[in-house]
C-alpha cells in the first residue's frame, strides 16, 4: 500500500453527511470533484458522481459519493453483524463522551444498549449516521469513571 486506507460511502444528502462526518467526528474536507459519466460509467460506478474526500484525523479517508442520478435507496440500520459485506466504519477516539453527546442532535441514532459498552479494556458504541450507515466509536477509557453511561 502506498497511501492510508480509503472507504467510499454512497449518500443521498451530500451536505448533511459532510457536516455530520466533519462537525461531529472531526473529519476534514480535503477536496471535492465531479466524476463525469465518461469516467464513472466505464469504471463501474454507475455514471456521473460528486465525490467529497474527508480526511480522518488519525489517517485514512472517507469518500462521500453522491450519484448524479439521484436514485439512492434509503438504508435502514440493522445489526452490524447481521448482514454480509461492509458493515460499519470504526473511529478510534481519545474520549468518546463529547462525540456521543453530539450525535443525537446531528441526526444519529444509538444502536448500542447501553449507549456505551465496556469490553476488553475499551469502550465501544455503535450508531446509525443520519442516512443509516453504521459507525462504531472506540476509546480506551474503560477503566475511567463514566458517570453518564452504564455498563
Amino acid at each position: 500500500m502506498t497511501l492510508p486506507f480509503e472507504v467510499g460511502v454512497v449518500v443521498r444528502d451530500l451536505e448533511l453527511m459532510e457536516r455530520f462526518y466533519c462537525d461531529v467526528l472531526g473529519c476534514r474536507t480535503e477536496r471535492r470533484s465531479r466524476v463525469p459519466e465518461s469516467v464513472g460509467g466505464p469504471a463501474g460506478l454507475g455514471g456521473e458522481l460528486v465525490v467529497v474526500w474527508l480526511k480522518v484525523p488519525a489517517g485514512g479517508c472517507v469518500k462521500l459519493i453522491l450519484p448524479r442520478s439521484g436514485r439512492v435507496a434509503a438504508r435502514v440500520a440493522a445489526s452490524p453483524a447481521g448482514r454480509p459485506g461492509l458493515s460499519y466504519l470504526t473511529f478510534h477516539l481519545d474520549d468518546m463522551d463529547p462525540v456521543v453527546a453530539a450525535l443525537p442532535a446531528a441526526g444519529a441514532r444509538s444502536l448500542s444498549d447501553p449507549v456505551v459498552v465496556r469490553a476488553h479494556g475499551r469502550r465501544i458504541s455503535f450508531w446509525a449516521d443520519p442516512e443509516g450507515n453504521v459507525v462504531e466509536l472506540v476509546d480506551a477509557r474503560a477503566g475511567a469513571p463514566d458517570p453518564g453511561h452504564s455498563n
